[in-house]
């Protein structure tokens, strides 16, 4: 008896020994001077300290341990924080989720991007943050309903496989959690191929809107880029419909080309081209950007980016300038801005 209770206490000694983790602090802190012209309807102009210009600002902690047997149990907790006045958004709100990890790639429970998002949305040359992130990823119709651009969701269950020779992809469903109606429920994913030099992926989201769910948001987006080494080209191709439960359904189209092109050992140079034609309105917008990166170690990097945006007709989109108090320039009038910044990573 003796023995048999030593042998299972070494057993389970054995087991806790095995059993590794870790946990790492993480965060970024990107602070910059912006300026904007037109910054509203009555061309009023705005500059000031500004917040994520190149990366957003975040702190996070995130944390594995092995299960054993290929099995791997993570965490991960991120907030965004502002650089600029202090404040925060400590509430986990980018990302909170569990997930185990294992050959069969990783299922996670929480909120965080959501996989139509996650991956499709690398291909803008600007990393989705400044004055020159494609916005293709927004409330077009302005529902009211929480994460209606379903970048991200909310309790929501995902799928990401592992890498087959290049092939992977992702697949979310996130509950509206209501007794009644279905407003904020998301489902969605994606299907990628990554190969050397070229990256292709097509994704597909739907997320009900309004009260008690009364539209569907419908998005399918198409990113691809190849590196030629001298250059990377990238390009997204989204059409976003609302399929209005009374009423004719509201379609907006976005199309976007960029390129980063190497600068020496530690510079970058980006530049994008982006279309917005939304059809619910007969209007277009363009949006031209140009930006320089320049890395002055791994982990610090100093920025200038510079962006016009010309709206026609009844188009009032508006330069994503955070921290700074801008709203469209006026129906079919332009907006132009400047931001310059150091990004630190640790």
């Amino acid at each position: 008896m003796k023995k048999s209770l030593i042998a299972l206490a070494a057993l389970a000694a054995s087991g806790f020994a095995m059993a590794q983790s870790s946990v790492t602090l993480f965060g970024v802190v990107d602070t910059g001077v912006s300026y904007i012209d037109n910054a509203n309807a009555a061309g009023d102009n705005v500059y000031g300290l500004s917040t994520s210009g190149n990366t957003t600002s975040r702190l996070g902690f995130r944390g594995v341990e092995d299960l054993g047997g290929g099995l791997k149990a993570g965490f991960w907790l991120e907030g965004e924080v502002f650089g600029d006045n202090g404040g925060s958004g400590l509430n986990f709100a980018r990302r909170s989720t569990l997930s185990l990890i294992g050959n069969f790639g990783e299922v996670r429970l929480g909120r965080e991007l959501t996989p139509s998002y996650s991956k499709v949305s690398s291909y803008d040359v600007f990393g989705q943050t400044g004055i020159g992130q494609v916005m293709a990823w927004r409330a077009w119709d302005a529902t009211g309903t929480a994460d209606e651009s379903a970048v991200r969701a909310s309790n929501m269950v995902s799928y990401y496989t592992a890498n087959y020779s290049g092939f992977h992809a992702g697949l979310g469903y996130g509950f509206d959690e209501q007794v009644e109606g279905k407003e904020g429920r998301y489902v969605g994913g994606y299907a990628a191929y990554d190969n050397g030099p070229l990256s292709v992926a097509l994704s597909y989201e739907q997320r009900k809107v309004g009260a008690l769910g009364a539209a569907d948001r419908d998005s399918v987006t198409l990113g691809a880029s190849y590196d030629f080494g001298a250059l990377k080209l990238s390009g997204i191709a989204q059409q976003t419909k609302y399929d209005q439960a009374v009423g004719g359904d509201d379609k907006f189209n976005t199309y976007s080309l960029g390129a980063k092109v190497p600068v020496g050992a530690a510079g970058e140079f980006r530049a994008q081209y982006a279309l917005y034609d939304q059809k619910a309105i007969d209007s277009k917008a363009h949006h031209i950007t140009l930006g320089y990166v320049h890395n002055l170690s791994k982990r610090t990097a100093v920025y200038g980016t510079v962006s016009h945006l010309k709206n026609k007709d009844a188009s009032n989109l508006a330069l994503q300038a955070k921290s700074l108090n801008t709203t469209g320039p006026g129906a079919g009038n332009k907006q132009t801005g400047v931001q310059v910044g150091i990004r630190h990573s640790f």
